[in-house]
């Protein structure tokens, strides 16, 4: 399980916790990318120097609280800032992505074949989950966005990470339909495929 919710989304570090506890209990290995941009900024009053000092302490907490209550170590590997996000994704052990579901995210999970478990945010991010769950059904619900507002129990997370991993609707279902959807867009990017087609003539109706 790939796990990372982009550059500009923010989770609180309650959210964070249930998370770390969720994927622990859910007994799936996975990669967490943890960015700053995972943690509001509530430090722009204090200075450049103040903000970093804070910033530090903060997450020294945080990363403190995660091993002592979720041993997340165990079971997965947190990563601190960037991550090779399609190289993980094109990795045959790469089972599934929890995603905010950002455009870019959703068509690089899709063109791996990878399904989705959907986080969204904020911005086109629900229509995009809506697509992927209810539309191309190559994923499945973690946070539905109608209780954006609600912390997301870590008795909730590790149910959708094992409906998604385990349960013989993510394992047949929604991962055939993924691999198939995948089979789809990679071809459409080929020489020949539509995605060029239509790249190829938007380019000639430009350059008229």
């Amino acid at each position: 399980m790939y796990v990372s919710f982009g550059t500009t989304s923010v989770l609180s570090d309650e959210q964070l916790v249930e998370l770390a506890r969720g994927l622990e209990a859910s007994r799936q290995r996975f990669i967490w990318v943890l960015r700053d941009a995972d943690r509001a900024d509530i430090y722009t009053e204090l200075g450049e120097e103040g903000k970093q000092k804070a910033k530090k302490g903060q997450e020294e907490r945080l990363v403190g609280r995660l091993d002592r209550d979720c041993r997340v170590e165990r079971v997965g590997r947190v990563v601190r800032g960037w991550a090779p996000q399609l190289e993980i994704l094109a990795h045959p052990s790469t089972g599934g992505f929890m995603s905010h579901c950002g455009w870019n995210s959703c068509m690089e999970s899709m063109s791996m074949g990878v399904p989705l478990l959907t986080w969204p945010m904020h911005s086109d991010q629900p229509r995009n989950a809506l697509l992927v769950t209810r539309v191309l059904r190559v994923g499945i619900t973690a946070r539905d966005w109608a209780r954006r507002n609600e912390v997301v129990t870590a008795a909730a997370i590790r149910d959708s990470i094992v409906r998604l991993m385990v349960s013989e609707e993510g394992m047949k279902e929604v991962r055939a339909r993924a691999k198939a959807v995948g089979g789809v867009v990679r071809q459409a990017m080929t020489e020949s495929g539509t995605s060029r087609a239509d790249f190829d003539a938007f380019i000639t109706h430009i350059t008229k």
